[in-house]
Parts: C-alpha cells; sequence; structure tokens
C-alpha cells in the first residue's frame, strides 16, 4: 500500500512474521479518520468494553488449574469429523444456500453461486508460535487445498483463532478476494497478499464481489497480535447479501443493543452464524454466552424466531474455563425454549438452512456430564428485549 514502510527496515525486520505488521502511512491515516476511532484506539459500541480478564487472577489460576475442572475442558473421546469431500461441496445448493462449519470461527457459506470463506483456521495451533498454545481438538475436516476455489475470504479480527497465518500464506497464492476490518491489511499484506487484493472496510462500509454485497458491521471485542496491543486495527461483524439470500458472521463479541440495528439494516438473515463459546464471568463484555447468542440472533430477525442459528467459535478449541461441550448443551436447552432452529453439523458436514437442518447432540457421545444449573420456565414472547435473569439463566456456573 503507498506510504507504507519497507516491510524489511528497521526494528520490523526483527519481529516474528505471525505478529504482523502495524498499520502506517495512508493506512493509519485512513484509520485516524475513522469516526470509531478516538483517543488514539479503536472504541466499542456503548462504550469501555473490558479487555482484560476481572476479578481475581488467583481465581483465575484457581479454576484453570483444578483437575476436575481440566478434564471437562476436553473431549473424553475422538470429536466426529464429516468427512468432507470435493463431491460435498462442488455440485450448487438445490436452494441456493449452504453452509459448512469447518470448527471454531471458520465456515464455507456457498451463496447465489459464490463461495465466501469466513474466518479461515487451518493451523493446527492458534498461536504464534507451532510448540505452544491452544491446540486443535479435532482436525481440519479437509486440506485446504481441497477446499476449491473461493471468491471471497472475509476476516473478522485479527486475533490468532481467527487470522491464522499459515492458512493465510497459503490462500495469498490464489487469486481470491480478501475483505478485512479496517488496518488489518496490514498484517495480509506483509504475508504476501498484494494490495490489490483487499477490500478493508470500517463499520458501515460496503464493497461488491460478483454479485454480493458485503457489510462491516459493529462488533463488541479488541484487537492485537503482538507483544503490543496498539488497538489499531479494527474488528467487525459481516452482513453478507447476494440477489436471494442473506446471512451474518458475528466474528466475536459481546453482547450489546446494536444487533437491532444491524438487523433493521440488513436482515432478516436466512441464516446466523453467532459466536457463543470461550465466554467466561471474568470477561463477559467481549464474548456471547449461549443465551446471549439467541438473543443476539433474535435481534437480528426483528424479535421473530426466524432463520437458521448455527453456533460458531466452540468444540475446536479449548479458550476458556467451561465445558468444551457446554456451548453446544446450552444453546439447544436456550434456543428450544425460544422456539429457534440452531444446526448442528459435525465439523466438515454440509448442510442448507432451507433443507434438512442437522440436530443431532453429536458431542454427548464424547463428553462427560455437562451441568444444566437452572430450572427454567417457557421462554416468553418478547425473549429479544428480556434479561438473563427475566429467563431465568442467572445460572451460576
Amino acid at each position: 500500500m503507498a506510504g507504507s514502510r519497507s516491510q524489511n527496515s528497521g526494528p520490523r525486520a526483527l519481529r516474528p512474521v505471525a505478529f504482523g505488521a502495524d498499520p502506517s502511512g495512508e493506512r493509519m491515516a485512513r484509520i485516524r479518520r475513522s469516526p470509531h476511532f478516538k483517543d488514539g484506539v479503536f472504541q466499542n459500541p456503548g462504550g469501555t468494553a473490558r479487555i482484560r480478564p476481572s476479578g481475581s487472577t488467583r481465581d483465575l489460576a484457581k479454576i484453570y488449574l483444578d483437575k476436575d475442572s481440566r478434564s471437562r475442558r476436553a473431549p473424553k473421546g475422538t470429536i466426529p469429523v464429516h468427512p468432507t469431500t470435493l463431491a460435498d461441496i462442488s455440485r450448487p445448493p438445490a436452494t441456493g444456500l449452504r453452509l459448512t462449519w469447518m470448527g471454531h470461527s471458520s465456515v464455507l457459506a456457498e451463496i447465489d453461486g459464490h463461495r465466501v470463506l469466513f474466518d479461515p483456521v487451518w493451523g493446527e495451533r492458534c498461536s504464534p508460535f507451532p510448540f505452544a498454545g491452544p491446540r486443535r481438538l479435532h482436525p481440519v475436516p479437509l486440506p485446504l487445498a481441497a477446499l476449491g476455489p473461493v471468491d471471497v475470504v472475509v476476516i473478522s479480527h485479527d486475533h490468532y483463532d481467527h487470522l491464522d497465518l499459515p492458512t493465510i500464506k497459503a490462500l495469498a497464492g490464489t487469486d481470491t478476494l480478501f475483505a478485512v476490518p479496517l488496518g488489518v491489511g496490514a498484517h495480509l499484506e506483509r504475508w504476501g497478499v498484494s494490495a490489490g487484493r483487499l477490500r478493508e472496510l470500517d463499520w458501515h462500509e460496503t464493497t461488491k464481489v460478483g454479485g454480493l454485497t458485503l457489510t462491516a458491521t459493529p462488533a463488541r471485542h479488541f484487537c492485537g497480535r503482538g507483544l503490543r496491543n496498539t488497538q489499531h486495527t479494527l474488528w467487525a461483524s459481516w452482513a453478507v447479501a447476494g440477489e436471494e439470500h442473506r446471512i451474518y458472521h458475528s466474528g466475536d463479541t459481546g453482547y450489546f443493543e446494536g444487533f437491532k440495528d444491524i438487523g433493521a439494516g440488513h436482515g432478516p438473515f436466512d441464516a446466523t452464524m453467532i459466536q457463543v463459546g470461550a465466554y467466561s464471568d471474568f470477561w463477559p463484555d467481549i464474548h456471547m454466552t449461549p443465551e446471549e447468542g439467541v438473543r443476539a440472533h433474535l435481534d437480528l430477525q426483528g424479535g421473530e424466531a426466524a432463520g437458521v442459528l448455527l453456533p460458531i467459535h466452540w468444540g475446536t478449541f479449548n479458550l476458556a474455563p467451561h465445558a468444551w461441550a457446554e456451548p453446544g448443551e446450552w444453546m439447544k436447552d436456550v434456543a428450544g425454549e425460544a422456539g429457534q432452529t440452531v444446526a448442528f453439523p459435525r465439523p466438515g458436514e454440509p448442510f442448507e438452512p432451507a433443507g434438512k437442518v442437522p440436530v443431532e447432540a453429536w458431542w454427548r457421545a464424547v463428553s462427560g456430564p455437562v451441568a444444566h444449573p437452572w430450572r427454567r420456565p417457557r421462554i416468553a414472547e418478547g425473549v429479544a428485549g428480556t434479561s438473563k435473569g427475566d429467563l431465568g439463566l442467572a445460572g451460576e456456573r
């Protein structure tokens, strides 16, 4: 990009390549002009979000080191992965929309004749180092090269479990386009993606890829890859509209009232991909619980139980103190009481939201018991505007 510093000069040359690159030059000037950039950092909707764990460090360490807690954070057996083949994803979807969850937040969306790949992470660890950091609980369903061509890769933010160096370097050798939040393009350029293949957007900005309109929409989260977190790269959710279908990918986010505005402006959606894992009372502002994920989906749909919700950001990496299967188990309960259709595909299992939706609780075969610490009444109408307490979901964890 014009105005950027040499990739091989000064201290930058000593920076680990997995850390990416800081925005500079015209990219940084554009960041400073953003209405969402204030006091030297990007701002969250609704005010400051706590990005560091709250509460006692001792209490957090105690939970992580507890023997019983550790055992619940991994499956008891082999996670069933659908052996995705080219035949699964080569023929066009009969309904015009097909989703394939590859694990965590990675989803291949085939929508109205186009192929969109969200947050692709094919690496073994979500870490800057190949020898340390959270490791996969299941293999990728198919090699990246077997996925076939995609029209656009969409990135929600620059954390390691969403922006994966080996995956991006492999995709850099293709001719796909990349849609990324403002500032994230600096990382991709350092890793070999040319500026001409980048669509770098601020919130509420749109870009066209073939017959698709992609819009970067707000999220409540944060950014950072290196030792210093400058908050100079934006995080986003994404609304994608084709000729016949609309889909939404939340990226990582805490719950906030802005879901209603996103739905009003870009919905309703045939399917939403909603982050419902890696939550904790220690960081309530930046990740959603299953209860909040259902509420977000209903907000996006104008308060109605409509479309299909695909839970993401769970089941692949151990990133929080909760049991690894808890997001799926709790989501099944909460969505069932709300009357909301939720898809529970095995990693790699394609499905069409307008067709047969996978609903089997496949994790139960390889999971220890998951606590259900509440006894709820049936969720009443108007759930989208209620609180956890109103739902009887205060749930001691």
